[in-house]
């Protein structure tokens, strides 16, 4: 109710931005029906699609506040803005502001960023999807130690270890007998951690070389990191706690902390990207021009004009 009265003031958004916010209402809608057919029908895999959905659904809202933000519409409204040529002269402050003076980054560093951060959030989502598939098994902990697996470094998973496992189980919340494809769930959601880790780590170096600490690319990068590494602590504190709710739940939150920057980051990065292979988006405005209204320009991003 309050927001009707905000809305009549705004100019209409284009037409890609109108069919993000309509995909977010289908997804939030269809969230509820799933939500509902998860209680009613009992079935764990539908809890599974409600989990993803429900990240996916949080990175589009958090895509949908970036494109509406200030900072959007000064960086790259109006064919281009005040986001000058990334590889000129003419270096927008805003965009910008700590590579004034300095070798600004090239179309390739673009690019090459955009892809590894593309692809680093692959990976944060297929792991959220494992983790999701897991706790909907209600078997507890399939593995009850880390950094190794049943004392080893690859647990054996023949049937005798198996039910020798089930059998020294102190858990008493579990639910279900833990089997064999349990434990290399577990196992490749730990060597999955292990893939995104390299993959933010080169991301974040490459980024702190090419932007710096000052600028917003940089900052989101180291914060990226460090969400990682908490994300790691909690995934242990998870296991050693034996999956005390506070610390589980806060593992999934960072998870979509995760999830939320590294679609931030990729969106920046193309952004910057396809300006820097298009000279014709770019202008020479002073910055001091003020900023038109939020969503009101077209997207580079998502190709539409």
């Amino acid at each position: 109710l309050t927001a009707s009265f905000v809305w009549p003031r705004c100019k209409p958004a284009q037409p890609w931005l109108r069919r993000l916010g309509l995909a977010a209402f289908g997804a939030v809608v269809l969230q509820g029906i799933l939500g509902g057919l998860r209680v009613v029908l009992f079935k764990d895999q539908i809890g599974i699609f409600h989990a993803t959905l429900a990240q996916l659904f949080f990175a589009l809202m958090c895509a949908l506040a970036l494109f509406t933000s200030r900072w959007w519409e000064e960086s790259f409204g109006s064919q281009g803005g005040k986001a000058q040529n990334p590889l000129g002269t003419h270096l927008g402050h805003r965009v910008y502001p700590d590579l004034l003076g300095r070798r600004a980054p090239g179309v390739q560093a673009f690019g090459r960023l955009a892809w590894l951060s593309l692809a680093a959030t692959g990976l944060i989502l297929a792991q959220l999807i494992l983790g999701a598939t897991m706790r909907h098994q209600h078997a507890g902990l399939a593995i009850p130690d880390f950094p190794l697996a049943y004392g080893k470094v690859w647990p054996a998973m023949d049937p005798q270890s198996v039910t020798h496992y089930n059998q020294q189980r102190t858990e008493v919340v579990a639910e279900n007998a833990i089997t064999a494809s349990q434990i290399t769930l577990q196992m490749v959601h730990r060597l999955m951690a292990l893939l995104i880790l390299a993959a933010i780590v080169t991301y974040a170096w490459l980024a702190r070389r090419e932007f710096g600490l000052k600028d917003l690319v940089g900052r989101l990068s180291l914060i990226w990191f460090g969400l990682l590494l908490t994300q790691i602590l909690l995934g242990a504190g998870t296991i050693w706690s034996s999956k005390a709710a506070d610390i589980a739940t806060a593992h999934v939150l960072v998870g979509a902390l995760l999830l939320a920057t590294g679609t931030i980051l990729s969106i920046i990065l193309l952004e910057h990207a396809v300006f820097a292979r298009r000279p014709s988006l770019i202008t020479t405005r002073p910055s001091a021009e003020p900023a038109g209204s939020f969503g009101a320009q077209p997207s580079p991003v998502l190709g539409i004009e």
